[in-house]
């Protein structure tokens, strides 16, 4: 992406733009470039002479054997030239592509992300690859070499280039299942293959992944077959060998090369010459939504896709792509089978990560303009609109396509000779006329005046849904373009009284970094907006969007979500300023949960126990935090001054900024450690991959060793090489993610601060001594006043059956709000407790305020329960 901006600004723009420009315009110019790739796919799969199979023929080429003439489409016009309106497909799924959100997202104005020449780059990809494989052309396979080297720059563009090497494995590997294997689609993927494999690995961050990583290997496995494939077509055609033959050479050889292979993994497996899976791959193939990663798992964009999140970035194609697909069964070739197996794959893939989404842009576009395409030119042709001198005559030939004039006698005599003669007509008489016969009488029916009635009456509904879908799919794009245009950092907002407002604060509080902090500032932030703070205020951030290094994003997790002593003193030695979200909505205070997760997945000790971190996050709806998330170092800066009775330490921090209306709060942390700050910029400290190279990734100061000695390294769940097995936190951690109830209410119970738990005596029957902070009346009155089954009812139900008055005591000492919960048939705790005869327990609630006397939805209240006890 960046050699890409300096290319086009060096030796395109000049002097005529700057490169802060050249980034902002790029990613619609590849969108551009984009639109037009997806219509040249479309028409390359809607030329006659790509598609002159369908599903039917080629099934029986897999049965005889015999692969099908590569020309059977040439000069082919059925149905009123329905087979080949390849232009007007590939206009109407360009005209789809240039403004179906899906793509909108990735190619507006300003949204420099890899995504945005990565998704040109993909579809330049599959055009080549397409285009290698046309039929009639014997040295088409010399697309292939383009198309590897189009795959290179995918490699460079983006990680999803798995995807792009995988979908064009498959399809090869398909296409031998189909019968279709000769020696162009050998030599088109053989040049692909090698030549863009060997161009990834001089991929400095790729190398030999292509070779060793298994989610890639597929595509290797099938050059391998390719060339075996091969080599067993030159011996067949080399010996003049029968079907029968050459199938049992085909099958030694494979038996041949699978035991070379097997004995070859063998050898290496054990070296850790493979790599796993990915996180993120594996997410797609698993049953569950979550990964094992809590980093991943984190991420909104790797949740599962829902159907209205289909339509929203789809929207009409949601329609028309289905009927696309039946169109490419129809008019099916080498080429555009190429597309059914983009379609179920990226369909497949995107339901399992919304992110993916974006890759069905292009497919979907490139199936809706077929089918709009062939539909809107068969609609055109009814009422005589598109046909030629030919098809003028072609519609006054008679059934047998022979013109009806005075000539057509003498030929249809000859034709009938000719029939005479044919041994095939004559053995099967019988099963022929009724085929034939019945095939005459669709036609006359096809042509009759009733027939035409018909067809016209069908084409102007086909023409007048498809200028009103039209309409409204243009109105929606518009609309969508409008919100995805939008800078994600400014909102709109809307005040009590109506007032439109532009929130602004989060470019505003870059800003303050950028023009009142020293330039070697240090910003901690979580790494969501890492990037933000690097471009918009030019400060070092911790940690950025890059999530590679697993172990630094869990040790950021820890210092905010720990003790606010504990993260300080980590905190000090790494960073000079502390950046917060706030306000609501996705603040940092809502992901911490997850943050907390991270940190124990690397730090053990951080939730002991608890993979899953149900210790840390709010205990109920109404905002009260649990125990460890209140004494945490992103509690205290967060809601500082904010909530009563929270204040960070000013003898460690000092909020010097907060934002207009509360987004962002900055804090400046007191007593930075200098000896680390100048250790870590020594450049004798840094670890350059080459002398005078600018990679150089910084190391730790000396004075965390301590806390990094604690760690463990992350190994995920899938990495088979790593030497010590964690599955057993991976596996509590998936049972507290199948059963969170039953993991909220293990942490709770534990995380109760001891300090809060004093006993309750039994021997004199007196409440406890504690006391309890009552809330407002109006807070008490939104709890009480709502009936709902929720987590907090179900546990307090679970405390007060057990008996257990500490428990009780406890929990209310942190939330006396609770106490006031209430299922959906009106009872609470003290209808629980009642009922149990617990009298500790109606002490405790008693004191808290919670009345006795108020009835359930029944109309009784818990001194009936206690009576009809």
């Amino acid at each position: 992406m960046q050699f890409t901006a300096v290319f086009i600004k060096n030796y395109i723009m000049g002097n005529n733009m700057s490169l802060n420009d050249v980034c902002c315009y790029m990613p619609v110019w590849f969108g551009v470039i984009t639109s037009f790739l997806v219509g040249l796919i479309a028409y390359e799969c809607s030329i006659p002479q790509n598609t002159g199979l369908n599903v039917l023929t080629i099934l029986l080429d897999i049965i005889k054997g015999k692969k099908s003439d590569d020309n059977l489409g040439l000069g082919s016009e059925r149905f009123g030239g329905l087979s080949s309106p390849a232009v007007e497909c590939a206009l109407a799924a360009t005209a789809f592509m240039a403004v179906v959100p899906a793509h909108l997202m990735r190619s507006v104005g300003g949204g420099y992300d890899n995504e945005s020449i990565a998704v040109t780059a993909l579809c330049l990809t599959f055009y080549l690859w397409i285009r290698s494989l046309r039929c009639g052309e014997p040295r088409s396979y010399l697309f292939g070499i383009l198309a590897g080297i189009a795959y290179f720059y995918m490699v460079a563009a983006w990680g999803g280039y798995v995807f792009v090497l995988n979908m064009v494995g498959i399809h090869a590997a398909a296409l031998v299942l189909m019968g279709r294997f000769d020696r162009k689609i050998y030599l088109s993927y053989t040049l692909f293959y090698a030549i863009g494999t060997f161009l990834a690995t001089r991929v400095p961050v790729v190398g030999m992944a292509p070779l060793k990583s298994l989610e890639q290997l597929g595509p290797c496995v099938v050059f391998l077959g390719y060339q075996i494939l091969y080599a067993c077509e030159i011996v067949r055609k080399k010996h003049n060998l029968s079907r029968l033959d050459a199938w049992k050479l085909r099958f030694n050889a494979a038996i041949i090369a699978g035991i070379v292979g097997f004995l070859l993994i063998v050898f290496v497996a054990p070296k850790g010459y493979f790599g796993p899976i990915s996180s993120r791959v594996r997410g797609l193939f698993v049953k569950h939504t979550k990964t094992g990663n809590p980093l991943v798992d984190s991420v909104a964009e790797h949740q599962p896709a829902s159907g209205k999140a289909y339509f929203t970035y789809l929207q009409v194609l949601c329609t028309f792509a289905p009927v696309g697909t039946i169109f490419v069964m129809k008019f099916l070739g080498d080429g555009p089978s190429f597309l059914l197996v983009y379609a179920g794959a990226a369909y497949f893939f995107s339901h399992k990560m919304v992110r993916l989404i974006l890759l069905t842009g292009p497919i979907a576009s490139v199936l809706g303009g077929i089918a709009v395409g062939r539909m809107a030119v068969w609609s055109l042709h009814q009422f005589g609109f598109g046909i030629d001198e030919e098809g003028e005559e072609k519609e006054e030939k008679g059934d047998d396509g022979v013109p009806d004039d005075g000539k057509s006698g003498a030929a249809k005599d000859k034709k009938k000779k000719k029939a005479k003669k044919s041994p095939a007509s004559s053995g099967s008489s019988s099963q022929s006329g009724t085929l034939s016969n019945f095939r005459s009488a669709c036609d006359k029916a096809y042509k009759s005046n009733e027939g035409v009635v018909i067809r016209r009456t069908v084409a102007a509904i086909c023409l007048v849904a498809f200028y009103m879908s039209g309409s409204s799919f243009k109105d929606y794009c518009w609309k969508m373009s409008t919100g995805l245009s939008n800078p994600s950092i400014i909102l709109k907002g809307q005040k009590q009284s109506g007032e439109i407002v532009v929130v602004d604060d989060y470019r505003e509080a870059y800003w303050w970094l950028r023009d009142n902090t020293p330039e070697d500032s240090r910003i901690m932030a979580w790494w969501d907006y890492g990037y933000q703070i690097t471009a918009i205020a030019n400060r070092t951030t911790i940690a950025d969007g890059n999530t590679w290094n697993h172990e630094h994003i869990a040790l950021l997790g820890k210092i905010l979500t720990t003790d606010e002593e504990e993260g300080y003193e980590i905190a000090r030695h790494l960073a000079d300023y502390v950046l917060v979200w706030g306000g609501g909505g996705g603040d940092d205070l809502a992901k911490s949960p997850h943050l907390a997760r991270i940190a124990n997945s690397v730090y053990r000790d951080h939730c002991p126990g608890d993979p899953t971190c149900r210790a840390f996050g709010m205990m109920d709806r109404y905002g009260t935090p649990s125990a460890m998330m209140e004494r945490s170092f992103l509690y205290k800066l967060h809601s500082s001054a904010i909530k009563s009775n929270v204040n960070a330490d000013p003898t460690k921090f000092t909020e010097v900024y907060r934002s207009k209306y509360g987004k962002v709060r900055i804090y400046k942390i007191l007593g930075v450690s200098q000896e680390s700050k100048d250790w870590v910029e020594s450049p004798q400290n840094r670890r350059c991959d080459v002398p005078g190279s600018w990679f150089c990734p910084g190391q730790y100061p000396p004075a965390l060793q301590g806390v990094l000695a604690r760690k463990k390294d992350f190994a995920q769940l899938e990495d088979f090489n790593r030497g010590n097995k964690d599955d057993d936190y991976q596996k509590q951690y998936f049972e507290n993610l199948a059963n969170p109830s039953k993991a909220r209410d293990q942490a709770a119970r534990a995380e109760v601060p001891k300090q809060q738990q004093p006993k309750i005596s039994g021997d004199d029957g007196d409440a406890p001594s504690a006391e309890f902070q009552k809330p407002s009346q109006d807070k008490i009155d939104s709890v009480y006043n709502r009936w709902a089954d929720t987590d907090e009812t179900t546990l307090m139900w679970q405390i007060i059956s057990s008996g257990n008055a500490n428990d009780l005591n406890a929990w209310l000492q942190t939330n006396p709000l609770v106490a006031f919960v209430r299922s959906a048939d009106g009872r609470g705790p003290m209808w629980w407790a009642f009922e149990n005869r617990n009298q500790d327990m109606v002490k405790i609630l008693m004191k808290v305020g919670v009345p006795h006397t108020d009835k359930d939805k029944y109309g009784k209240s818990p001194v009936d329960l206690l009576a009809s006890n």
